[in-house]
């Protein structure tokens, strides 16, 4: 059973949690089935140590929900945890499964786009790549730079001297997140419904099937993920994480995206206390 939920707290404040998660922490209080415990964002994320708000009284098992870290940071934070009598469901051998997409790949090969995989800081033979995608993006092997004027996709049209200084942009973007290597995605052409992609984002918890939420603010009501595609992925090497499906514009489905379910974000109009109450529910 796990009766507890870890949160970073506030940069400014120990006492009170991160703004971001504001919601996500009103949500565990209101449903009263948690225990709720903060540690300082400013010195683990910054100094690598842990501080508590509150310690048990007793040995518990914990969800952690709050920001991304490196492999060998999460692992620290399992391990110092432990030490005061918190034990997260999540091991780090689970959180690198499903937070490092080459992990997560050879497992969702058949329902995801094809990928390729290099090294960081290495040029990349971009002609190479050409003869095995004619549209790709790149991310490292977590993130993409979303958001920012870095290309969502290159195509044929793209040479090497201009492909090496789009890179200098990723990696300037990524900066101390960048994890792992590059991977070269093929990229796929997604379903609109008016200017919206239609996802999905699934959490499986102790591999139930916990929740299924819209996850690109579709403003309309749009096709479901297959059944039976997100069935499939019930099992994988973790007890928390996430899939991400999109509708492509052929009518078909792929995964895009999987993760570690403590460092997952929940979808835009999802009901927060109706997520924490199925986790509770599914490790009971």
């Amino acid at each position: 059973m796990v009766n507890t939920i870890l949160f970073p707290s506030s940069f400014f404040d120990v006492h009170k949690v991160d703004e971001d998660l504001q919601a996500e922490y009103d949500a565990v209080h209101n449903t009263g089935l948690y225990d709720v415990i903060l540690f300082g964002y400013e010195k683990w994320f910054h100094q690598g140590k842990l501080g508590l708000t509150t310690e048990p009284a007793k040995v518990v098992n914990a969800v952690y929900r709050g920001w991304m870290m490196k492999p060998d940071l999460y692992e620290m934070f399992y391990d110092q945890l432990k030490e005061h009598g918190i034990c997260l469901v999540t091991e780090p051998e689970m959180y690198v499964n499903m937070h490092v997409f080459p992990n997560v790949y050879k497992l969702v090969e058949d329902d995801t786009a094809k990928m390729k995989v290099f090294p960081l800081h290495e040029e990349i033979d971009i002609e190479s790549v050409k003869k095995e995608f004619s549209r790709f993006m790149v991310k490292d092997y977590v993130k993409s730079v979303k958001g920012t004027e870095f290309p969502k996709y290159f195509d044929h049209s793209v040479d090497q001297d201009s492909f090496d200084q789009w890179m200098e942009v990723f990696y300037k973007y990524r900066g101390d997140l960048l994890t792992g290597g590059i991977c070269i995605k093929e990229y796929l052409d997604l379903k609109k419904y008016g200017d919206r992609s239609n996802e999905f984002r699934v959490f499986y918890i102790n591999h139930e099937i916990a929740t299924v939420s819209r996850n690109s603010s579709q403003l309309q009501v749009t096709a479901d993920p297959p059944r039976e595609l997100v069935e499939k992925y019930r099992n994988l090497p973790s007890v928390f994480y996430t899939v991400d499906f999109a509708e492509l514009a052929d009518g078909t489905w792929k995964i895009i995206e999987a993760g570690d379910g403590e460092v997952s974000g929940l979808s835009d109009g999802q009901d927060f206390e109706a997520f924490f109450r199925a986790l509770y529910h599914c490790f009971a």
